[in-house]
């Protein structure tokens, strides 16, 4: 009597996420750039969640879902600001930067470039909401948002550079924060850069030397 054949199971793929998280990176891209675009064209009110979809060829819904709609779009923009050119973000090079550099310096002369990286981008759109919320209540908190965030940031940098004993004396935390968080704003790279026509790099100097002037035992 014949033995029936052993039936071979083909092996079990294994579920692999890793094409589908790629083309959802590439498809939330897409979308952040053209809500820049048609933020920077047509302002706040002007630009609509239906034209954006269209320029980055997605669904309405998948903003919403992904973004909750134009706020949630500005904050993706100004997120993607904050981490400058490269493959590594802007904050995370701070952070090294402060942990090997002893010169106090170097490290405000590394921020000044970062601010060259971080401003051309992360400032029109700060200043875009500054402008919007005087006709949307409804993006001041947004903008109360974005100004805290960016002060704690400074406020760690600040709490660093006190732990090292780089401030000049008579210098706090907070006021070094205050310092930094200034200089870092929107409204001087609006000043300068927007208004007087200093170049990004000049500009990038210009904040570099402002602070340590500021902040650091001369």
């Amino acid at each position: 009597m014949s033995r029936p054949e052993k039936v071979v199971k083909p092996p079990t793929r294994r579920y692999d996420a890793t094409r589908r998280q790629a083309q959802a990176r590439q498809t939330r891209a897409r979308i952040i750039e053209a809500a820049e675009a048609q933020f920077l064209a047509d302002g706040y009110s002007g630009a609509s969640v239906a034209a954006i979809a269209a320029a980055a060829d997605v669904s309405v819904d998948t903003i919403y879902k992904g973004f909750g709609g134009k706020s949630g779009l500005i904050r993706a923009i100004f997120q993607r600001a904050l981490e400058g050119s490269g493959p590594v973000p802007a904050e995370e090079r701070s952070d090294r930067l402060q942990e090997r550099e002893s010169d106090p310096r170097k490290i405000v002369a590394g921020w000044g470039r970062f601010v060259t990286e971080i401003s051309p981008r992360g400032s029109p759109i700060l200043l875009l909401v500054r402008n919007a919320a005087a006709t949307n209540p409804e993006l001041l908190p947004l903008l109360e948002e974005l100004d805290a965030a960016r002060l704690e940031r400074m406020t760690v940098n600040a709490r660093r550079m006190h732990r090292l004993g780089h401030l000049r004396p008579g210098i706090s935390v907070q006021a070094a924060a205050d310092i930094m968080w200034t200089y870092s704003s929107a409204e001087l790279y609006e000043l300068l850069v927007l208004r007087r026509g200093m170049s990004v790099r000049r500009y990038g100097r210009f904040v570099a030397d402002a602070m340590a002037s500021a902040l650091l035992r001369q």
